[in-house]
């Protein structure tokens, strides 16, 4: 499954390390910006 995110803003909570982390890559991936707290 493949999601757009361009031009969209994200912000993920515990987003350094594990599933956060994670998340933060594809969303990155997907296009999106990314906040991410630790």
């Amino acid at each position: 499954m493949e999601f757009n995110f361009k031009g969209q803003t994200a912000v993920v909570t515990g987003g350094t390390r594990g599933i956060g982390r994670g998340v933060s890559e594809a969303l990155l991936k997907a296009g999106a910006k990314v906040v991410a707290t630790y």
